[in-house]
C-alpha cells in the first residue's frame, strides 16, 4: 500500500494505492486517523484501491468514529464498484459521503 498525503485549499487529500486488507489496514489507519483533527476536511482518495477486506472495513469504521468525534468532514472518493457494493451491503455506505472525483469532492466538502 502506498499512501500519499497532500493539501489542497485547506483540505487534506489522502491517496491510497493498492489493496486495503489485513496486511495494509493497520498502516493506513496509523497514517490516516491522526488527520482527523477538530474541524479538519479529509478526502480519502480510493481511486486506485481495487480490493478491500474486512480489515479495511474496520479501518473505515475507526476513521468514521474519529471524524465524528473531532467534528471533522470526510469524503470517500473514487470507490471501485465492488468496494461500493460491499459498503452498501454492510450498511457502511450510509455513514459516508462519496464522490466520483477529487474535483467533485473538493467542491462538496467546502
Amino acid at each position: 500500500m502506498n499512501i500519499q498525503i497532500k493539501t489542497n485549499q485547506s483540505v487534506t487529500i489522502a491517496e491510497l494505492v493498492g489493496d486495503l486488507d489485513a496486511n495494509t489496514a493497520a498502516e493506513v489507519q496509523q497514517q490516516i486517523l491522526p488527520l482527523a483533527k477538530p474541524g479538519s476536511k479529509i478526502l480519502l482518495d480510493m481511486t486506485q484501491v481495487q480490493y478491500m477486506s474486512s480489515a479495511g472495513l474496520r479501518m473505515l469504521l475507526s476513521l468514521y468514529r474519529r471524524v465524528n468525534t473531532a467534528q471533522s468532514k470526510l469524503i470517500l472518493v473514487g470507490l471501485a464498484e465492488e468496494i461500493r457494493k460491499t459498503l452498501k451491503m454492510t450498511g457502511f455506505l450510509d455513514f459516508f459521503t462519496t464522490c466520483e472525483t477529487i474535483e467533485l469532492g473538493l467542491r462538496t466538502i467546502q
